[in-house]
C-alpha cells in the first residue's frame, strides 16, 4: 500500500492536469488550482528537507575530516550567517526580528543580508561562471577537431560566426562588391545564426518537449518509480 497509494495519486493527478488542458472548465480548473497550491506547499517542505540534507552531509564531511573538509565547514558557517542576518535584520524592505537595523544599515550602506549577497555571493557567482568559459573552450576545441563531415561543418560555421562578429571579418570581406553582399562574413554570420542555428534550436526544444512528455507518461503510468525512493 505504501507504493500503490502514491502511484494511484500520481496517476489521477496527472490525468486531471492533462484533461484540464483540453477541458478548461469546472471541475477540472478548480481541481488543478488546488493541486498547484498543494504543489507549492509540498515544495516548501521539500526545500526544508533539502536544507537539512545539505547541512547533514556537510556536517558529516567535517566530523570525519574528509578531503577538503575545510570548504564544507565554510559552507556551513556561511549558510548560518546568511540565515542569522536575514532573521535578525531582514532583507530589502522586510523587517527582521530586530527591526530594519537602521544603524548597521547606515554603516554598511545596506542591510547585512543584502550587503553580503551583493558584495560576496554575486562576485563569487560571477567567478564561478567565468571559470565555465575555460571548460567551454576545452569542449569547443575537442568538437572542432576535423574528423567527420559533421565536425567539419561545425568548425566552418563556428569560424564564420566568430569572424563575422568581429571587425576583422569585415576587413577580410569588405572589399567584395555590393552584388556579393551575401558573402560578407558579417552577413554570413547573421544568416547562420538566424536560420540554421534557429532551426537546430527548435529541433532541440521539440526533442526536449518529447522527452518531458515521455517522462510524464512514465510517471503517470507507474513505469518510472524512482520518486518513491527506489528504482522500481
Amino acid at each position: 500500500m505504501k507504493r500503490n497509494i502514491p502511484l494511484i495519486l500520481a496517476f489521477v493527478s496527472g490525468l486531471i492536469v492533462i484533461f484540464s488542458e483540453f477541458i478548461p472548465h469546472r471541475p477540472f480548473s478548480s481541481i488543478v488550482d488546488s493541486l498547484q497550491e498543494w504543489f507549492m506547499i509540498i515544495s516548501g517542505f521539500a526545500m526544508l528537507l533539502g536544507v537539512m540534507s545539505l547541512l547533514r552531509m556537510n556536517a558529516a564531511k567535517v566530523s570525519t575530516r574528509s578531503p577538503d573538509w575545510q570548504y564544507h565547514l565554510i559552507g556551513i558557517i556561511s549558510f548560518g550567517l546568511m540565515v542569522l542576518m536575514g532573521a535578525l535584520w531582514g532583507m530589502e524592505e522586510q523587517a527582521g526580528i530586530l527591526g530594519q537595523g537602521a544603524s548597521i544599515s547606515a554603516w554598511l550602506g545596506k542591510k547585512p543580508f543584502d550587503y553580503t549577497y551583493t558584495h560576496v555571493f554575486v562576485p563569487l557567482s560571477a567567478t564561478l561562471f567565468s571559470l565555465l568559459a575555460f571548460f567551454i573552450a576545452s569542449a569547443a576545441y575537442r568538437a572542432f577537431i576535423i574528423r567527420t563531415l559533421e565536425s567539419n561543418l561545425l568548425m566552418i560555421a563556428a569560424v564564420i560566426v566568430i569572424l563575422g562578429r568581429t571587425g576583422f571579418g569585415t576587413m577580410l570581406t569588405g572589399w567584395l562588391p555590393e552584388s556579393y553582399r551575401f558573402w560578407h562574413l558579417p552577413n554570413l554570420a547573421d544568416y547562420i545564426m538566424q536560420y540554421p542555428n534557429t532551426a537546430a534550436q527548435r529541433a532541440i526544444m521539440i526533442s526536449a518537449a518529447l522527452g518531458v512528455i515521455g517522462s510524464g507518461l512514465r510517471i503517470i503510468l507507474g513505469i518510472e518509480r524512482s520518486y518513491l525512493g527506489g528504482d522500481k
